[in-house]
């Protein structure tokens, strides 16, 4: 049931460029009732938030599928992560664009993203205790909270570049991942130097190459 209400929530928004608004009739024109309807969602707009956490969770259960994805390292999990999210995205483009397109306040975007904010940072903190877990001395870790943080707005970054990206199959946006992600484990590691200048020449090219 929940697959049905995903799929017709993102069909009438795309058929309507406009999201639905009323549970009774988005519940009439899928013919259900209003009683299943709320057996697993509180609003509509909680319809739109586990959209996009249902894209987080495909892309996890996509790569934990792939030999050897257990014993990789941290940044080749987060790669592999990106790659394979921004595959499933590309599945979704249409409705992507229209859910967060540039004309919507910034906390109304924020807001359709939250779900998938509070998995994806599970998941990062994950990846973060392992890397720690790593390092010889405690001095050296890095603490969780801020860096999943910092993490989450990379991937907001990166959702950005990847909508507005107009490159073939995508390739620029398979730069911007390959570069944040080493310039992000470079600063964990603290070696952040080369890749840091690296990364800034890359988004200043871009800045006026997609202006």
């Amino acid at each position: 049931m929940r697959d049905k209400i995903y799929e017709a929530y993102t069909k009438i928004s795309l058929e309507k460029e406009k999201a639905p608004t009323s549970v009774y009739r988005f519940c009439k024109k899928i013919e259900i009732e209003e009683s299943e309807f709320y057996k697993h969602f509180s609003s509509l707009e909680h319809v739109a938030n586990e959209i996009f956490c249902q894209f987080f969770k495909n892309a996890i259960d996509l790569i934990q599928k792939e030999k050897g994805y257990a014993s990789k390292m941290p940044q080749e999990k987060l790669l592999s992560f990106y790659y394979t999210f921004f595959e499933v995205m590309l599945l979704n483009r249409t409705y992507v664009l229209f859910a967060l397109h540039s004309g919507k306040n910034p906390m109304e975007k924020m807001a359709t993203l939250k779900s998938f904010r509070s998995e994806f940072k599970k998941f990062v903190t994950v990846l973060i205790q392992d890397g720690n877990a790593l390092k010889q001395s405690k001095l050296s870790q890095h603490p969780e909270g801020i860096f999943s943080e910092a993490a989450w707005l990379q991937l907001v970054f990166l959702l950005k570049f990847w909508m507005e990206d107009t490159s073939e199959n995508f390739e620029k946006t398979d730069m911007a991942i390959e570069k944040s992600v080493r310039t992000a484990f470079d600063i964990f590691d603290n070696t952040p130097f080369d890749s840091v200048i690296d990364f800034g020449k890359f988004l200043w090219k871009e800045k006026f190459n997609m202006a």
